[in-house]
């Protein structure tokens, strides 16, 4: 049974009419699982099988039949298949579900995007981590996963019935005393099976009770930051935005190197009188020296120098930052940060630098009214 939300949530993957021929794939589906399931329970009750946890019913069937020959372990491989695609249906059809909740956005829209082979990998990668995680918890022992699963199956089996047994109240649709009747049992059926398990598995299946509604809440939470989202970047109802008067720019700095050099170049044609240089010094030495060979070679550009007791970058230069950005926003002026990085010609070669400007960027990209631009230079060996 646990097959059908496969068709269910494929139903945009069919033809035209795509419900139609949805509904005539799910009785075909329904159809072949009943003779299959009456089939089992008569043979199993006639040879009067009891079932076992070495040795499943179909193997203890198909041995009495059969005996030990072709036709037995014909029916053991083609049974490990239709598992084989049993657990292959899962991938297929969580991708597809999670896409349904990405787009009411009860689930990141991370979901939505189809990979290179144009299928979902980001729904099929969490879904297998996930299997991996269930796996190693419970050290692969099945008994005890299977009585979680049936609960995590028989919940939603039962929500949809009552779900259809509400929607034909209030349609009344031509026919609906009928399919009213239908679901109702369905709802019963499944709500019955449900809490079987709950009383006679309760000590395996209890944490559905706690992770369901942990669950609920995330998916709560995240439509809740979705539709804030859409509020304040909706032009119809976010505050109006204040014209730029003009940009100050500010260019963090730790020598006189080319990496420097091109990032002021570029500064100063973003704007030629309003680019200010900040060097944090360790030392009142090394500020006086900086200083002075700062006014040789790029004297029309303003330096401001940092002094750091405690050898930290990002706090000094931060508070700099937030005093400038106080003052220019008296004016309606917008401040930028411009961040010179160097670019190996290698990636590996990263491991061998401090990662200075990334850590500078990182700290900034939170400030309400700071603009951050980073700078590439790329290096060529």
């Amino acid at each position: 049974m646990t097959g059908v939300e496969a068709i269910s949530n494929a139903i945009p993957n069919f033809k035209d009419p795509a419900p139609n021929n949805a509904a005539k794939t799910l009785i075909a589906m329904g159809s072949l699982l009943a003779v299959l399931f009456s089939g089992i329970v008569f043979l199993a009750y006639y040879l009067s099988i009891v079932p076992s946890a070495e040795v499943t019913v179909v193997s203890q069937i198909a041995e009495e039949i059969f005996g030990r020959n072709f036709m037995y372990f014909f029916i053991q491989g083609t049974t490990a298949l239709i598992l084989i695609l049993a657990a292959n249906t899962g991938y297929s059809a969580f991708p597809l579900l999670a896409v349904n909740l990405a787009k009411d956005k009860f689930i990141p829209r991370a979901f939505t995007i189809r990979g290179d082979r144009l299928g979902y990998s980001n729904g099929i990668i969490i879904l297998g981590l996930a299997s991996i995680i269930l796996i190693v918890a419970f050290e692969g022992h099945t008994e005890n996963l299977i009585p979680l699963y049936a609960v995590g199956v028989f919940i939603p089996f039962t929500l949809s019935q009552t779900g259809m047994i509400v929607k034909w109240i209030r349609e009344k649709p031509k026919g609906w005393m009928m399919k009213l009747a239908i679901n109702s049992i369905g709802a019963i059926i499944s709500f019955i099976v449900t809490m079987i398990f709950f009383l006679t598995k309760f000590t395996q299946v209890w944490p559905v009770l706690i992770f369901l509604p942990i669950i609920i809440l995330i998916f709560h939470r995240i439509r809740m930051h979705y539709e804030a989202v859409g509020d304040q970047l909706r032009i119809t109802t976010c505050e109006p935005i204040l014209p730029i008067e003009g940009n100050i720019i500010i260019v963090p700095v730790a020598g006189i190197t080319h990496v420097v050099e091109n990032s002021l170049n570029y500064a100063k044609s973003l704007s030629a009188h309003q680019v200010i240089a900040v060097y944090v010094a360790f030392e009142r030495e090394d500020e006086k020296k900086f200083g002075e060979k700062w006014k040789k070679w790029q004297p029309d550009v303003r330096l401001v120098t940092l002094n750091s007791y405690y050898r930290s970058i990002i706090q000094p230069l931060t508070k700099f930052v937030d005093t400038v950005e106080h003052k220019a926003s008296e004016s309606n002026y917008k401040v930028t940060v411009i961040i010179p990085q160097f670019i190996p010609k290698k990636g590996w070669h990263n491991i061998l630098h401090n990662q200075s400007s990334l850590l500078i960027r990182a700290y900034l990209l939170y400030k309400r009214n700071v603009v951050v631009t980073t700078v590439p230079y790329h290096l060529k060996k």
